[in-house]
């Protein structure tokens, strides 16, 4: 390979990959499958990723945040010691008395610790686990407002959210801010067992600009002529999660996906930039979305033209124009996702990833296949594809 046609990879590419062998337990061969690149690539990625969680600087790019922190804080020491000398500095001239001394420390104990930050003020630890030990005199306001935030709470069946708490409370006589119910439930360490309900977005007029290129012609004749994506939410134990897929119309396989707890640009551009590095970047793809804001951002559609992808949209509330990424969510949701969504985000995204790799590519039979698996499918057509190319 010459480097005219060399292909670049991203560190999050990388490290994505050398996480399905060290994290998923992938063979180096399946995961290469997987990502579409060699195996003896995929090699080296391992081999680099099991030095850098060792500690060690690699020769290579990093792929790990930390490694790639540790230059930048090895350039920003010298100036931070500098800093902390004038901090120190300055602040014992301002003559701070103990107590206030003490009080910024209980405030700072959160982010930093304790003995840092008594060793930066000058002061004593055993002073200040003293005067922490000193006896507080009792709040009865404050008591009173627990206690009927248990009542209410109790009444509720453990429904009530931190909306309801607050009305109920403040409907007793004692006033009482959303804001500060939800501190006290966090105090008392209750919680509402209702799980919320999801709203998504929609888009309010039509985007007139990027129409409809696809209009419902999802029988495509080859790989990377037409991707289509959209986003889905996941329950993961306190909050909703968001999946971006990417998926290729010729075998329906899904080529590209990210997760996290924001809908936005951030999170479709990069499912997309994995599906273009996974893909061997291919020029002229379309790609085909509903008009959601985190495909209709200038910054989606900058990334769109770099690649070299003309942009479709599906028509306004019309989820037929996308029936494939709806057909693939719903699949992943009856036959995957529990009932009750799952514990954490790391569970839901080592189950998803599983579940698109191992099982939907790999395993999964597809009607539009003709039964074959989404590998299977593509793996034929590059096989005649060949043949073809060697007959003539």
């Amino acid at each position: 390979m010459t480097g005219r046609n060399r292909r670049n990879f991203s560190p999050e590419f990388r490290l994505e990959a050398a996480q399905l062998v060290l994290d998923q337990h992938y063979t180096v061969a399946a995961a290469a499958t997987a990502m579409n690149v060699g195996k003896s690539t995929m090699d080296k990625w391992v081999r680099q990723l099991k030095e850098e969680r060792a500690g060690k600087s690699p020769k290579a790019s990093p792929m790990t945040p930390e490694q790639l922190r540790i230059r930048e804080l090895e350039k920003r020491l010298q100036r931070v010691e500098m800093e902390n000398d004038i901090f120190k500095k300055g602040y014992r001239a301002l003559d701070v008395r103990l107590p206030e001394q003490f009080s910024l420390v209980e405030k700072l104990r959160t982010r930093f610790p304790v003995a840092f930050i008594c060793n930066v003020f000058g002061i004593h630890r055993s002073s200040y686990r003293y005067w922490l030990s000193r006896p507080q005199k009792p709040d009865a306001k404050h008591i009173v407002i627990l206690s009927l935030v248990r009542e209410v709470h109790h009444a509720s069946n453990g429904s009530a959210g931190a909306r309801s708490i607050a009305d109920m409370v403040s409907a007793k006589g004692v006033p009482l801010s959303r804001w500060r119910a939800s501190k006290i439930m966090k105090e008392l360490n209750i919680v509402s067992c209702q799980q919320p309900e999801h709203r998504y977005k929609k888009a309010t007029k039509e985007h007139v600009d990027i129409p409809n290129h696809l209009d419902r012609q999802f029988a495509v004749t080859e790989p990377n002529q037409t991707w289509c994506g959209d986003v889905t939410y996941i329950w993961t134990g306190k909050r909703w999660a968001y999946l971006a897929v990417v998926l290729d119309l010729f075998s329906r396989k899904p080529i590209g996906w990210a997760m996290s707890f924001s809908p936005d640009t951030a999170l479709t551009g990069k499912a997309l930039t994995m599906a273009w590095e996974a893909r061997g970047k291919p020029a002229d793809v379309m790609y085909h979305s509903d008009q959601g804001s985190h495909y209709t951002s200038r910054e989606f559609r900058r990334l769109l033209w770099r690649y070299r992808i003309k942009q479709s949209m599906s028509r306004r509330g019309n989820c037929w124009d996308n029936s494939p990424m709806e057909r693939f969510f719903r699949s992943l949701k009856s036959e995957w996702v529990p009932n009750c969504g799952y514990a954490n985000f790391s569970e839901a995204n080592r189950s998803i990833t599983n579940y698109i790799i191992g099982y939907y590519s790999q395993l999964r039979p597809h009607q539009y296949n003709g039964g074959l698996t989404p590998n299977e499918s593509e793996r034929l057509f590059w096989k005649n594809s060949k043949a073809v190319a060697s007959f003539c």
